[in-house]
């Protein structure tokens, strides 16, 4: 009897292990926040949409203060950007950056700061100020008693090179010493990743259903590791590219991942539906080089008709400006 009952609690512990281990949706998937359209919900009806589709975590691209005020109280866990403008005066002044915390983050005790990303996709001369402004925005909230709130910055996949994705290494100089910057505060890499864009860059080389983890089997085998989607190809080619820095301790903050309903090819709801879906449904399993839950933030939360740039830009948007979605979507 007694070896039965410990057998039995030993099953019902395992059991017990077995669901804590499986991450629910609103603890790994957040929803990007942008504000480029034309008569979008107000930030407190937006905050409403996010906690009754019970989404946690939010992103958004500037100090919104309207954002910032409805998310007071409401527990959701923020990414909170520097604009790319700020960056020089963030870099060559540690006073704006205490200024800029003071202003942007200490003002706001009811927001749950997750990260704050200083600079989206820097481009040109600019990257040559990500680091010296992510250490001045780093000691200033470490000045101000919010040293929990971990300084990044979001890179796209650009930044990267080498394929299968064991060979990933970044291929821009300035990453290595971010890199190593992370490793050294416990912070991880904001990546925004794009299977859409990978796609229709190389559709004679990339299937569809590659892209939209629809494959049926194993389609890049990199030694012991089986890729069935770009997905997790892209995220393991940063994880390497961080090994191969010496910054194989940094964590993977999947920062941006969409896929767009209009405006260009594979763009209709069906696509943009199956991607996003599949996303919600994978980021729990992790990928082959770091298996367990990504957090992950799906761009975007609206079709923004006022976003410059591509037509697809103006449709990643999983609800309407109406607060109706664009397509149905099952967040947990």
């Amino acid at each position: 009897m007694a070896k039965q009952g410990v057998a039995s609690m030993l099953a019902l512990a395992l059991l017990l292990g077995a669901f804590a281990a499986i991450p629910t949706g609103v603890q790994s998937i957040g929803v990007c926040y942008g504000v480029n359209g034309d008569n979008l919900p107000s930030a407190s009806d937006v905050v409403q949409l996010y906690q009754s589709n019970g989404i946690n975590l939010m992103r958004i691209y500037f100090p919104d203060t309207n954002a910032l005020n409805a998310l007071s109280g409401s527990n959701i866990g923020v990414i909170m950007d520097v604009p790319n403008s700020e960056l020089s005066s963030l870099a060559s002044d540690p006073s704006a950056a205490a200024t800029w915390v003071q202003s942007n983050v200490q003002a706001f005790p009811g927001v749950n700061f997750k990260y704050i990303a200083v600079g989206n996709e820097v481009s040109g001369g600019d990257t040559n100020s990500i680091l010296p402004a992510m250490q001045n925005v780093n000691s200033a909230l470490a000045n101000a008693g919010l040293g929990g709130i971990k300084v990044s910055t979001a890179v796209q996949s650009g930044v990267t090179q080498g394929f299968p994705p064991s060979q990933g290494s970044f291929s821009q100089g300035y990453m290595g010493p971010i890199a190593q910057y992370l490793q050294s505060t416990g912070a991880p890499l904001l990546c925004n990743v794009y299977p859409y864009f990978s796609y229709t860059g190389n559709e004679a080389q990339i299937d569809l259903s590659y892209a939209l983890f629809t494959s049926p089997g194993t389609v890049v085998q990199d030694g012991g590791n089986a890729y069935q989607n770009l997905f997790d190809a892209l995220v393991d080619t940063f994880v390497s590219a961080l090994e191969n820095a010496g910054a194989g301790n940094v964590g993977v903050v999947v920062s941006e991942s969409g896929w767009p309903s209009a405006g260009g090819d594979a763009a209709t709801p069906g696509n943009a539906q199956t991607y996003n879906q599949n996303l919600i449904n994978h980021v729990g399993q992790g990928t082959p080089k770091r298996p367990g839950s990504i957090e992950t933030y799906i761009f975007a939360m609206f079709n923004e008709d006022q976003k410059p740039g591509a037509e697809t830009e103006r449709h990643f948007g999983l609800f309407n400006p109406d607060k109706s979605p664009a397509y149905p979507i099952n967040f947990s």
